[in-house]
């Protein structure tokens, strides 16, 4: 059988690819955390009052029950009350209205909603990992609609924000 030289490149090519292909293997895991499981097995989450000017009532319940189950989600970790490897702690400190795009004539075309949380996190195995930092985000909305009715929507959207925010900064370890 004669090869011809266009049908050589072509096994051959096609020998080279399958073995890179066989050789290499692209390998990704993404558990959510970076934590050695078998030093860390425990997690306490405090409350996290609202210290802000503006009180928004709902606001930290709201925040509490999406910073738990997103540890639960994305953790091995078992929430404990009081002494455990990891602590999370925090006070929700800014609840802020300001306008943004003014038009011509002087009145705000939107509102912007910022919530700001502070928090301590405490690692009981390794205290150069301890953080205390604040955390913020905020959303826009058109000025013409009324607080009150976007509120609850705009908090739950913010809170999902902070809590990634907050996890990647701690127990995402990114």
């Amino acid at each position: 059988m004669a090869w011809t030289k266009n049908r050589l490149l072509a096994y051959a090519f096609a020998v080279a690819a399958v073995l890179l292909f066989a050789a290499c293997r692209i390998s990704y895991k993404f558990n959510g955390s970076a934590l050695d499981y078998s030093v860390y097995k425990t997690i306490h989450v405090s409350e996290f009052p609202i210290r802000a000017a503006l009180v928004y009532p709902p606001l930290q319940p709201l925040f509490e029950t999406e910073l738990l189950n997103y540890i639960d989600r994305n953790t091995r970790l078992q929430v404990v009350e009081g002494q455990a490897d990891l602590s999370l702690e925090g006070e929700i400190t800014g609840y802020n209205l300001t306008p943004q795009a003014v038009t011509e004539n002087a009145y705000a075309s939107m509102t912007r909603l910022t919530i700001q949380v502070r928090v301590k996190y405490s690692d009981a195995k390794d205290e150069s990992k301890d953080i205390d930092q604040t955390f913020s985000a905020y959303r826009d909305f058109d000025s013409s609609l009324m607080l009150t009715d976007v509120q609850d929507g705009l908090c739950e959207e913010i809170s999902k924000e902070l809590v990634e925010l907050i996890f990647n900064a701690t127990l995402g370890n990114w």
